[in-house]
């Protein structure tokens, strides 16, 4: 017992410094390619406008992915229902070409924060939606798409 105690406060503690999601939520594509039809939504309940949120986006793409970037359209809608929409380019890969994120040979994995500090200043259902926006309808070689909103404490 006197050995489990310290190993269990251990796991505790550093279970409490992970980051706090507040909402995860996942599309995939089957086949791998998104299509104009395919917008991508997510509803989040926000209770505390107290707080600051990290919006993060992660796409999976095939290595064979032909461009350094990925044109979306990303709209929020708001508790009051209005709404605001913005052209907004990911970038996957750097000028020389080298991917970011985690890639294997045929898949990457790329995090990319779409907002990092944001504040909402009315608590209820925020929609986020990702609509594919590029002048290929169906883009090839993305298979998944992951948001999440990080609780980031305290503005």
């Amino acid at each position: 017992m006197a050995r489990t105690l310290p190993l269990f406060v251990i796991l505790l503690l550093l279970s409490a410094c992970g980051e706090n999601y507040l909402y995860e939520g996942e599309k995939e594509f089957d086949p791998a390619e998104w299509t104009y039809a395919d917008s991508v939504s997510f509803e989040v309940e926000i209770t505390d406008t107290t707080h600051l949120y990290d919006l993060i986006l992660e796409l999976e793409h095939a290595t064979s992915y032909p461009r350094q970037n990925l044109y979306t359209k990303i709209s929020t809608t708001f508790p009051d229902g209005s709404r605001l929409s913005k052209p907004v380019s990911l970038e996957l890969a750097d000028k020389a070409g080298v991917w970011y994120g985690d890639c294997n040979s045929d898949w990457c994995e790329a995090q990319i924060p779409i907002q990092t500090g944001a504040f909402f200043n009315e608590a209820g259902t925020y929609t986020f939606t990702f609509q594919q926006y590029t002048r290929i309808n169906p883009l090839p070689g993305i298979r998944a798409l992951e948001f999440s909103v990080l609780d980031a404490g305290p503005r």
